[in-house]
């Protein structure tokens, strides 16, 4: 019985030792921040990307944060 809340505890430890939240450095900044950094990909994939969506969906816009359209899908 004893044994098991030693391992317990041991699975415990193990499992949140790796609970950190990773900090962003003032000197990292300058790397985060470079053109091959984005999320979004390259401008021209992204103003195809959008083309193809207003094709099929007859709106343009609302692929931002803000949205746009009727909100149906």
């Amino acid at each position: 019985m004893k044994a098991r809340y030693v391992i317990a505890l041991c699975c415990a430890a193990v499992g949140l030792s790796g609970c950190a939240l990773p900090q962003v450095q003032p000197w990292e900044k300058g790397q985060l921040a470079r053109q091959d950094m984005l999320l979004q990909g390259d401008a021209l994939g992204t103003r195809f990307n959008e083309h193809i969506y207003a094709s099929k969906e007859a709106a343009s816009g609302g692929s931002a944060v803000g949205g746009g359209g009727c909100g149906c899908n």
